[in-house]
């Protein structure tokens, strides 16, 4: 149904996950017509199991502008401008690619927020604080617990299946990256012009709630830029690997045909 014309898209990953989240999805985007990515994280590449066990001395130096200027490197290797897709983090990280227009569209799954919104931010602290490290060293990294996975990330599967996607997909993460989050790095420019940009949230999302999401979709005021925005029943805030992350594929497929 749906011919491409080849264009490339780079799958964005969000913190505290591997980039192996994206498998399903690249054979999905592929079948379709497109070209696909998923770079990893600097310091990244190797399996959760591995990475949970390793020092990781490179992994807490990460911030947010060593993982732009990391994406920025990766577009300007390719022969045209890329579709970025993102996800939790990866969504931020995505919404600050098309502010430095480098992206032919882009598509924020569940993203979190730039500086800017203040909209829940108390309750988006609290829940990510233990990551923040605020009262910890920064030159040790964060390894979200069981039970933060468990309330935040894949409420909604049933236990065995959190247990073996906890084992599978998380890794350390810096703490001076999420601390980011509130910096001037993170900050976006509402009024700019931008190429077309959807936001998907999650109904069941208990990390980044609906609510959060249209908040930043409405921020955006451009009224000759494209933005929109979709809620996805039933999937929390890891969607890309439940048992219905094919809705929202889809969803985002049908977009990209009307847009691309």
């Amino acid at each position: 149904m749906y011919l491409s014309n080849n264009k490339t898209i780079v799958f964005i990953t969000g913190a505290f996950i591997s980039h192996l989240c994206w498998e399903k999805w690249i054979v999905f985007f592929e079948s379709h017509g497109y070209k696909t990515t998923a770079p990893p994280w600097p310091y990244k590449n190797e399996s959760p199991p591995v990475l949970r066990k390793k020092d990781t001395a490179k992994i807490i130096s990460n911030r947010l502008g060593d993982l732009l200027d990391y994406y920025t490197e990766t577009i300007e290797t390719l022969s045209e401008k890329p579709i970025l897709i993102g996800h939790g983090y990866g969504g931020l990280v995505t919404q600050l690619l098309v502010q430095k227009d480098l992206a032919l569209c882009a598509v924020c799954i569940h993203s979190f927020s730039p500086q800017n919104i203040w909209t829940g931010k108390f309750s988006f602290y609290n829940r990510i604080r233990n990551s923040l490290g605020l009262f910890t060293s920064s030159q040790k990294s964060y390894l979200i617990t069981f039970k933060e996975w468990q309330e935040l990330f894949v409420n909604c599967l049933l236990i065995e299946e959190q247990k073996n996607a906890y084992a599978a997909y998380v890794i350390p993460e810096s703490k001076l990256i999420i601390r980011d989050l509130y910096s001037a790095k993170a900050k976006i420019n509402f009024r700019k012009p931008h190429v077309p940009l959807l936001f998907l949230a999650g109904s069941d999302d208990k990390l980044i709630p609906q609510k959060l999401i249209y908040t930043n979709f409405k921020k955006y005021r451009n009224l000759h830029s494209i933005t929109c925005y979709k809620e996805c029943k039933n999937t929390n805030h890891l969607v890309l690997i439940q048992s219905n992350w094919k809705e929202t594929a889809d969803c985002i497929v049908d977009w990209l045909y009307k847009i691309v």
